[in-house]
């Protein structure tokens, strides 16, 4: 059975075949008109679930319909014709070490849901504008982190996958064009709050009656200051259940590295004479396994020249004697021995490694060193998340405008 809609002041057509909903303009506002095309669609709707009409293979439903099934391209040779075809054999294209363990982990998170609401059955010729307006409207009644309203950049990050996956597969000639995304509209995001410091967050909670869940969206965007990172080390140091532990967190807290360089970091990468330490990236030449250099302060260069002489095991930095020899931390090691660390502790809200990325990117701001040099220190970084921390410590921020007014 299909339907007529009226929306903008046009009629639409919608109707429901192998399982799969269907819209259609029909780029006209005349009542009378939009009824005879829907008549004809029903009758060839009826005509192809009776088999007196075939459906090609590469046609789009909804033009072969309101074609009265003239509109028969010739046959594609391509083996992928679904999406979860697609998905299966995009997945299986990607070489081994070409991008980060949690970068296919979230891409197969994005895949999961496009097939769950388009179905993996979905055929590729089907794929317009309309089809993906439709999924952004279902996916944003989905439910996100702490039972909140999904976020909006989540849905375009699952966009943004099949974008890629389409723009490969377009290379091996299983579709053609691009992926009709031009015009897709997403609900407004709403900006994420600075970076804050725990007194700042304490003092929100305290007099602000605030909900679990607001409570743990503020403890996400913490950073310590430098005498809280020092504390934070000094109990480390005693909780640490493993010795690669305590240097790993201070080479985190000293260079803002990500934790998924902390783990390929090598014993080779530290020069403690030069007094920098070479950091392996992933993400911020597209194809390239790219480096950076930080600099390495005296305090991480005393901790570094001990672990190195004393502990650090294999050509890996930060690995522990129960790990195979040669073999680098997992991403769910590294997170686990975070957490296992803190959980008991006063430190029990810093959630995870990328706290120390920010932290570090927030004291050297609050310092005055030059935005250019940070980027260089920790790399790559968007605008979003370099005006989250650039900004003064609270006290800082008193004496700046005392400086102004006195």
């Amino acid at each position: 059975m299909a339907t007529l809609e009226l929306r903008n002041s046009k009629y639409r057509v919608v109707f429901r075949y192998g399982g799969q909903k269907f819209s259609q303009s029909l780029r006209t506002s005349d009542k009378r008109q939009a009824e005879l095309t829907l008549a004809r669609l029903e009758d060839n709707l009826r005509r192809l679930e009776l088999g007196t009409l075939e459906l090609p293979q590469n046609v789009s439903v909804t033009a072969f319909l309101l074609s009265d099934g003239r509109r028969v391209h010739a046959r594609s040779t391509s083996p992928i014709r679904t999406l979860g075809e697609l998905s299966r054999a995009f997945l299986d294209s990607i070489p081994e070490g070409s991008l980060e363990e949690s970068t296919i982990k979230g891409m197969k998170t994005h895949i999961r849901h496009l097939e769950r609401l388009l179905s993996p059955s979905f055929r590729l010729c089907d794929m317009s504008l309309e089809v993906l307006q439709r999924y952004v409207q279902e996916r944003r009644k989905g439910r996100g982190l702490r039972g909140k309203d999904l976020s909006p950049a989540t849905i375009k990050k699952e966009i943004v996958t099949l974008n890629s996956i389409w723009i490969w597969a377009a290379h091996m000639d299983y579709v053609k064009g691009v992926l009709p995304k031009r015009g897709l509209r997403f609900p407004k995001t709403d900006e994420k709050p600075p970076f804050q410091t725990w007194e700042e967050i304490e003092y929100q909670i305290k007099t602000g009656s605030l909900s679990k869940a607001e409570a743990d969206d503020l403890w996400d965007c913490l950073f310590l200051t430098l005498p809280e990172i020092k504390v934070l080390l000094e109990d480390v140091k005693q909780l640490a259940r493993f010795d690669f532990i305590y240097p790993m967190i201070a080479f985190a807290a000293h260079t803002g590295a990500r934790r998924s360089e902390l783990m390929r970091c090598k014993v080779s990468d530290i020069d403690l004479l030069r007094k920098q330490a070479v950091i392996r990236e992933k993400k911020r030449v597209r194809g390239k396994l790219s480096t950076r250099r930080v600099p390495i302060s005296p305090f991480l260069g005393e901790v570094l020249r001990d672990w190195i002489n004393e502990g650090a095991q294999g050509p890996y930095l930060f690995s522990s004697s129960v790990q195979a020899a040669g073999h680098a931390l997992t991403p769910d090691q590294a997170h686990h021995h975070f957490q296992k660390t803190l959980e008991s502790s006063r430190w029990k809200n810093v959630r995870g490694w990328h706290v120390f990325r920010h932290s570090f990117c927030s004291n050297c701001a609050a310092k005055g060193i030059d935005q250019r040099i940070i980027n260089a220190w920790v790399g790559h970084q968007t605008e979003d998340m370099v005006r989250r921390y650039r900004h003064l410590i609270p006290n800082q921020q008193q004496e700046a405008i005392q400086a102004v007014f006195s």
